[in-house]
């Protein structure tokens, strides 16, 4: 019954056909306020599925010169890393399908893994254009990084727990604390959008420069899996800051519970759709200053702050 009940939590929910039909929904709900926030139509509720079907039909092209093994298999490993990582994440009230005290860094760590395939697919594409996309892709991973995960670790030390459930449990008895975490909600919200690489930290892909970056070079079935891959990071990820930073009425039964976790990831995507809308593309020393300069020391700050706090409330 056990395996069972694995096989059904890694396979259907909160499993990869939940985070890909969830995946496409918030892609269609961030493309279509994307669009609203500019004054455009946008596209259909259906147009992302339209996408991926139209993708997964059409021939797949391997550069002669790329690694054709490491070209095939990268996407499939960006991919598998982000539906892994919600296994660990609140998605029904404070539960989750696998937790242990740790699972932050583990997700953290898994969370990585997508941007280090884009570098991969990137530099084995042999591609001029996307190397560059690959560089850019790597280097942008350490501007976000630390302060991301110092953002989550200050509401971390406040709940004295290393566990997203745990931490989850904690705000849900104690909502008012949350009033503590609201400089790294600020963090995390910023950081997000560079590790998307969302508008203003598109730097790697840069269509107008680019021509795409790291994914120049892919078509078919296999853009299609990265595509798959970069909706279900936004799916964990938003998932994450509303379990971490928005801990309300997570004692509702498991149906409303639900449905509320589907209004905070809204939220969140609302956002970092407005983010999107309002501010043009960095260059990669901006991004790169602007994290390093801002958001790591206010992350810093947050961590000092909910140290403090945590010595005033015991």
């Amino acid at each position: 019954m056990e395996d069972k009940l694995s096989l059904f939590y890694i396979l259907i929910f909160p499993g990869f056909i939940f985070l890909s039909l969830y995946g496409l929904l918030i892609e269609y709900v961030d493309r279509k306020l994307y669009a609203r926030f500019q004054n455009r139509v946008g596209p259909r509720w259906y147009q992302p599925l339209a996408d991926i079907i139209k993708l997964a039909s059409k021939e797949t092209i391997i550069p002669r010169q790329a690694d054709n093994r490491m070209f095939r298999w990268i996407p499939v490993f960006a991919l598998a890393a982000a539906s892994t990582s919600v296994l660990y994440v609140p998605i029904w009230g404070t539960n989750s399908a696998s937790s242990f005290d740790g699972d932050i860094l583990v997700v953290m760590y898994l969370l990585t893994i997508p941007t280090l395939t884009f570098f991969l697919a990137g530099w084995y594409s042999k591609s001029i254009f996307a190397t560059v996309g690959a560089i850019r892709a790597l280097t942008q991973l350490f501007a976000y990084e630390v302060p991301l995960l110092m953002a989550l670790l200050a509401p971390a030390l406040l709940a004295n727990t290393w566990s997203f459930t745990k931490m989850a449990e904690f705000y849900s008895h104690h909502p008012l604390y949350s009033v503590f975490n609201i400089i790294g909600f600020v963090v995390a919200i910023i950081a997000v959008q560079g590790k998307l690489e969302r508008v203003p930290f598109d730097i790697p892909e840069a269509e107008t420069e680019l021509a795409g970056g790291p994914f120049v070079e892919y078509s078919g079935r296999l853009l299609a899996i990265f595509r798959m891959a970069i909706d279900v990071e936004m799916v964990v990820v938003a998932s994450i800051i509303a379990a971490v930073y928005i801990p309300f009425f997570y004692n509702a039964v498991p149906v409303l519970g639900f449905l509320i976790y589907v209004i905070k990831t809204m939220f969140v995507v609302l956002i970092l759709a407005a983010i999107r809308s309002i501010f043009a593309r960095l260059r990669i020393e901006q991004m790169i200053n602007f994290c390093w300069k801002y958001l790591a020391p206010l992350a810093i700050l947050q961590i000092i702050i909910n140290i403090i706090a945590k010595g005033v409330l015991k």
